[in-house]
């Protein structure tokens, strides 16, 4: 079984940022990519941000130069530090981890930003 938790999801003023987290746990022998999407309400999931087990990076372009993601392998984390958050980036935001070509969903995290 593989648990993800996420953590850090609230309500943020537009300008400014929020830190997002999700540690991952149980039978994670072989996990690779760790990444975060976001669902608005009324719109599909989307793709936000990517990290490989070495460290590189992908985003969606709507977030690039905002949002940074970043992983700590030793604790099995990913994280996502969102800034110039915006009204638009309201939404749920869910960690998603590959374990031997496997996909796992958190359970997702709100994140609401005001105008």
């Amino acid at each position: 079984q593989v648990q993800l938790v996420e953590s850090g999801g609230g309500l943020a003023q537009a300008g400014g940022s929020l830190r997002l987290s999700c540690a991952a746990s149980g039978t994670i022998f072989g996990m690779s990519v760790m990444s975060w999407y976001r669902q608005a309400p009324g719109k599909q999931r989307e793709f936000v941000a990517a990290v490989a087990t070495g460290g590189i990076t992908d985003y969606a372009s709507s977030v690039k130069g905002r949002f940074t993601i970043s992983r700590d392998n030793a604790k099995n984390t990913v994280y996502l530090q969102m800034g110039s958050l915006n009204p638009e980036d309201t939404a749920v935001y869910y960690c998603r981890v590959v374990i031997r070509a496997a996909d796992h969903w958190g359970q997702g995290t709100q994140v609401t930003v005001s105008s």
